[in-house]
């Protein structure tokens, strides 16, 4: 019997910190997507995961908690079918990634800097959350 292996193509999200954006889209594209695609994450100045995106991905059902901020150094020499920048504006260094067949940017703006009281701490994750997801379904979701 001959079985057809297909190749997961490969996408690595950037942003600066590697500490929502991306690691929210890593997370998606992995749980939603992960016949067609393997997804990672990396940042230029990475700190660490932020507990809001790890909570606000719980509430969808999406366990991020176990990832952690990468730097780009740590995907050096691989190549990726896709390389996307989810920084939003020119205030943040978003990474630059040579090793990319299509690169795709597409600006969410930063939850981490958003400044919300403590009740509602984590309602700009919930928005990035809800924008990333609908744009990687847009994007990503028919595995094409």
């Amino acid at each position: 019997m001959n079985e057809t292996t297909i190749r997961k193509r490969r996408i690595l999200f950037l942003c600066t910190h590697n500490a929502a954006r991306s690691q929210m889209a890593e997370g998606f594209i992995n749980a939603m997507y992960n016949e067609h695609y393997t997804a990672f994450s990396a940042g230029s100045e990475p700190t660490s995961v932020h507990p809001c995106a790890i909570r606000v991905m719980e509430e969808v059902g999406v366990d991020i908690s176990s990832q952690h901020a990468k730097s780009l150094n740590e995907f050096e020499g691989m190549h990726f079918d896709y390389v996307v920048s989810l920084c939003a504006d020119a205030e943040e260094h978003c990474p630059v990634f040579p090793r990319g067949e299509v690169y795709l940017q597409h600006a969410f703006p930063n939850p981490v800097s958003a400044t919300e009281n403590d009740a509602g701490a984590c309602t700009p994750f919930r928005e990035a959350r809800d924008h990333i997801r609908e744009w990687l379904e847009a994007t990503f979701g028919d595995g094409t």
